[in-house]
């Protein structure tokens, strides 16, 4: 019975694993998708408007680059995307290590 106990244990701790890192994935593959995706919705409403897409473009990608500019410029907010991605690294280790004691009570 400890065996399964044991394996019960593990299997949800590699669960949490799995989300914490599909959540930290989620989180950066966003910062990395917001200014592409920015720059798709304004070729498009450039389109309503009546202009060709490749002078969308030409207009949408230096204007989302100025905004991404601002956002690198404004102090601190940088640091902070970035720290918030690493404070839910280290949370999801430490819930994931939190599991190792679960384990060894069980073994017990």
């Amino acid at each position: 019975m400890k065996k399964v106990n044991v394996a019960l244990v593990r299997l949800l701790q590699f669960v949490v694993f799995v989300i914490s890192i599909f959540m930290v994935i989620v989180y950066f593959g966003a910062m990395v998708l917001l200014p592409l995706d920015a720059i798709v919705l304004l070729i498009k409403l450039m389109g309503v408007v009546g202009l060709n897409g490749f002078i969308a473009a030409f207009i949408a990608v230096p204007v989302v680059a100025y905004l991404a500019l601002i956002v690198y410029k404004t102090p601190g907010l940088c640091k902070m995307i970035v720290d918030i991605g690493v404070d839910m690294i280290k949370s999801g280790k430490t819930r994931v290590e939190a599991f190792n004691e679960i384990a060894d009570a069980v073994k017990a």
